[in-house]
């Protein structure tokens, strides 16, 4: 049978401890405030964490070039 989608990747999520220094931390607090007060659904910074480094990293078109050469010359065995 054939099926429209493949079967799913793995999305086992994947454990990072992070040390931050404490302008960061404070900041990052602020902004879980600051999206509590938009959505009002309160969300801790390490939950909002993932979706600021995901959104950065899609944003970044340098990095998807680069990632993108990276991947062709592991492909290639280089």
């Amino acid at each position: 049978m054939s099926l429209r989608i493949g079967q799913l990747p793995d999305r086992t999520p994947v454990k990072l401890t992070v040390s931050v220094d404490p302008d960061l931390a404070s900041a990052l607090t602020d902004y879980a405030a600051i999206y509590a007060e938009t959505y009002g659904a309160e969300e801790k910074p390490e939950t909002l964490v993932p979706a600021m480094l995901e959104m950065f990293l899609s944003s970044d078109a340098g990095f998807k070039r680069a990632r993108k050469a990276l991947h062709a010359r592991a492909s290639k065995g280089e």
